[in-house]
């Protein structure tokens, strides 16, 4: 399982001065192999439009492509998975309705609701927040690390961690026993996507 895992966000793209699609096609360019888009204020059918292309993206580089919270956009556009929250559709209903063979992510804040999980037919865990950052504004029960690394000793599923993460955060995640690492702003916000996705890469490669 490839340990970097980009997760879009328009605005920070576009403050940037990049398009979406040209963020992630230089991630899956540079290495990223697991694409989450992330969408909250945007019609449906600008996020039909986008999750298509972005699907042609990350099939041309055979990487994987997440839509977060949208079992309807995933679905029409065939994307490989779903991630939802705590306060998305629950799990068990959206593995009924997108079938066995699709991945299901789960986000988790905290141990209470690691212990939910247990038996639940997921595929990987989001952990989050770990650092303060600009892209989630409720930081009130930041993990920090060892929080992380509480979470990790206690699941077998794949976790990636997010919040806060970049090339000088990095290299101390990998050493809390997470599988990988989520960034936002770190690509998305760069003005170079891949070469701060090869940095990133190189990072946690050699954390290992």
């Amino acid at each position: 399982m490839n340990r970097l895992y980009l997760v879009t966000d328009r605005s920070i793209a576009r403050q940037a001065g990049h398009t979406l699609p040209f963020v992630v096609e230089e991630a899956c360019r540079a290495g990223v192999r697991w694409v989450q888009l992330r969408e909250k204020d945007i019609s449906t059918r600008a996020f039909l439009d986008i999750g298509f292309e972005l699907k042609r993206i990350t099939q041309a580089y055979k990487a994987t492509l997440i839509i977060n919270d949208r079992i309807d956009i995933a679905l029409a556009v065939d994307a490989d998975g779903v991630h939802v929250g705590q306060d998305d559709m629950p799990y068990e209903l959206v593995r009924s309705l997108i079938g066995p063979d699709k991945i299901i992510g789960l986000s988790i804040n905290n141990l209470a609701e690691l212990e939910a999980t247990r038996g639940a037919a997921l595929d990987y865990l989001g952990i989050a927040t770990i650092f303060q950052t600009g892209t989630k504004q409720d930081t009130s029960s930041l993990l920090g690390l060892e929080g992380l690394r509480s979470i990790c000793q206690q699941t077998n599923l794949p976790t990636f961690a997010i919040g806060g993460i970049n090339a000088t955060t990095i290299q101390s995640i990998r050493q809390t026993g997470a599988t990988g690492a989520a960034v936002v702003s770190a690509i998305c916000g760069h003005p170079s996507p891949y070469e701060a996705t090869r940095k990133l890469i190189d990072l946690i490669d050699k954390s290992l």
